[in-house]
């Protein structure tokens, strides 16, 4: 099956709807899968539930598509450093079911290998248990947090080769992988392609059997906070 598409419009035609379910990779502005995002944006999809560990900023990331109000319901861990996130959300515009980091990595994991639900300590005494089914294993309270079954995944990652298997760049493999995983089709976006065949199987993060589609592409290398100390 032919995986490799010109571009990010063409990697999702005919996969948008209105009202799906979307997992993204990325945490903060590292391995965003921006061109796909603004796919997305200019495919004008409409009442969108995202999985994602944060929402970009304001300009960039999912961000973009809160701006436009084109997402319904977020399901992240962080709020932080996006001020129109924050204003939807305390206005009561967006829907936001918060997740601990690890919770949600878990649950896309979980997702992806078939796992309907999982039980933690994490959450537990908190509103994150408020409505879960509880249960004690040898002597310790736990939660039961269900996987993500997501319509589509889209992730960013370093290199992938014709067959979709796919290696990260450092921390920018973040959630990527378990996003990658949980979603009924996966669309991929790369900054370079290279020949099957060519990469260490061993360097490999992630197999080309979760990949459905994939695009190369130009990035944007944004840095979120800038420090630098007076001269």
């Amino acid at each position: 099956m032919k995986k490799i598409y010109p571009n990010a419009a063409a990697a999702l035609d005919g996969l948008l709807h209105d009202g799906m379910f979307i997992a993204a990779g990325g945490f903060g502005l590292c391995g965003i899968p921006e061109l796909l995002l603004d796919a997305i944006k200019d495919a004008g999809t409409q009442d969108l539930t995202f999985a994602s560990n944060n929402a970009g900023v304001d300009d960039f990331g999912i961000g973009i598509l809160l701006q436009t109000r084109q997402v319904k319901k977020m399901i992240s861990s962080y709020v932080g450093e996006n001020a129109e996130f924050m204003r939807q959300y305390l206005s009561g515009e967006l829907e936001l079911e918060f997740n601990p980091q690890g919770t949600l990595a878990e649950r896309m994991r979980a997702g992806g290998c078939g796992i309907p639900g999982f039980y933690t300590k994490t959450g537990v005494g908190t509103v994150i248990a408020d409505g879960k089914e509880h249960k004690d294993f040898n002597g310790e309270t736990c939660i039961m947090e269900e996987g993500i079954f997501a319509d589509l995944s889209i992730v960013k990652a370093w290199k992938a080769d014709e067959t979709g298997n796919l290696v990260f760049r450092k921390t920018a493999r973040n959630f990527n992988p378990p996003a990658a995983m949980c979603g009924k089709t996966c669309v991929v976006e790369v900054e370079e392609i290279v020949p099957t065949g060519s990469l260490d199987p061993d360097s490999i993060h992630l197999p080309g059997i979760y990949v459905h589609r994939l695009i190369q592409g130009e990035h944007e290398k944004r840095i979120e906070q800038r420090t630098v100390r007076s001269a």
